[in-house]
């Protein structure tokens, strides 16, 4: 069993950046690939950023890209979502999961172990 706590979410003005923690325990996530996604209110789940295993390989939602960085320290057991030049449609509760199967990382049920979620405002 994985457990994940996400943490980092608050309030922001548009414009701000917040930076996202993902903290697993219980077992290593080291040679895992990892995920971020979100979900806003009336809105389906919808994928941000993945990450590879070893850090090489990140890829990002659209919306997202070039503003938005994924990393992970697997010595801490932690992944990060670096959140730079935030919109008011970045308002979301903020998830971090663990992909199982392989397939594309965009997609949501190929992860197995999920957090809490961290809510992340932006205001105008």
């Amino acid at each position: 069993q994985v457990q994940l706590v996400e943490s980092g979410g608050g309030l922001v003005q548009a414009g701000g950046s917040l930076r996202l923690s993902c903290a697993a325990s219980g077992r290593s996530i080291s040679t895992r690939d990892m995920g971020w996604f979100r979900q806003a209110p009336g809105k389906e789940r919808e994928f941000v950023a993945g990450i590879t295993w070893g850090g090489r390989n990140t890829n990002y939602a659209d919306s997202v890209k070039g503003r938005f960085i994924i990393s992970r320290d697997n010595a801490k057991n932690t992944v990060y979502l670096q959140m730079n030049s935030l919109k008011r449609e970045d308002t979301a509760v903020y998830y971090c999961a663990v992909q199982i199967l392989v397939g594309a990382p965009e997609a949501a049920y190929n992860y197995h172990y999920w957090g809490q979620g961290t809510q992340v405002t932006v205001s105008s």
